[in-house]
């Protein structure tokens, strides 16, 4: 997407709603905000923009897409290249970012990328805190897909979202992991004005140890997505989980999940 192209839809005078995906790697982060994309763009009368903030750069896949720049990349050109660097000072940061933008079917898609290159990682996540700040009030909706553990919240990449969903798979890593989160959330003044909750994946035992910590911690439980043939089929031949069916059970546990946020 050019930076003289407008995303989809029309701008707003207000904020898209902000909706931020964290929790350690591998508990189902990626699965979650694709899903969400899903069904989100299914009616096809909101603009969504989803967000890979995650260096391991899994949500295109899922979401079945190619990524031609990300902001990583563009951050990289403006220190190594002098033309890039010059020629950014004469635009706006929004435009700028919004060449990185890829349209999906409804909806669009922004990778930050690798932290490669020089610099440290923290000025990438900046960048991108900025980003989505310029360009919120041309979507509906954001959905963030987050760094795996609370790095991303310590560094406020995550500020002045609406809705914090952290997600947790059934092992004691996921619980400690969610927990960390959760005391960032909780130490934070501005953070606490969210909704923040816990979203339990793929538990295969009893979840009522994991309900009663929750309850211990004080954090409301958005839902619980079971096991879901469907899912492992589409991942053991690299299929976009945007695909799955609406049948599906995570799908269809995600979609109670919207439900109970009123989205």
């Amino acid at each position: 997407m050019s930076a003289t192209e407008e995303p989809s839809g029309s701008p707003s005078t207000t904020p898209g709603r902000k909706i931020a995906v964290t929790g350690k790697g591998g508990s189902g982060k990626t699965m979650l905000t694709a899903i969400l994309t899903k069904l989100l763009t299914r009616a096809g009368q909101k603009r969504i923009l989803a967000i890979d903030a995650d260096s391991a750069v899994n949500l295109p896949l899922a979401l079945g897409l190619g990524v031609r720049k990300t902001v990583s990349a563009i951050r990289r050109s403006v220190i190594e290249e002098p033309a890039a660097r010059a020629e950014i000072e004469n635009r706006h940061i929004r435009d700028v970012i919004a060449e990185a933008v890829e349209c999906g079917p409804g909806f669009d898609l922004l990778v930050m990328g690798r932290p490669e290159g020089p610099g440290c990682y923290c000025s990438v996540n900046d960048l991108l805190r900025y980003g989505i700040d310029c360009l919120s009030r041309e979507y509906d909706i954001i959905l963030i897909d987050c760094e795996a553990g609370p790095e991303q919240v310590n560094r406020r990449v995550v500020q002045d979202v609406d809705v914090l969903l952290i997600i947790t798979d059934g092992s004691p890593r996921g619980m400690q992991s969610a927990g960390a989160i959760w005391e960032v959330v909780g130490t934070d003044a501005a953070m606490r004005l969210m909704r923040a909750g816990l979203v339990i994946n793929r538990c295969r035992s009893d979840p009522t140890a994991m309900l009663r910590q929750a309850r211990e911690w004080d954090i409301e439980v958005f839902g619980n997505i079971p096991e879901d043939p469907a899912l492992s089929e589409h991942d053991a031949v690299g299929k976009p989980l945007i695909q799955l069916p609406d049948s599906s059970l995570s799908v269809r546990a995600t979609e109670d999940i919207l439900t109970r946020l009123a989205l």
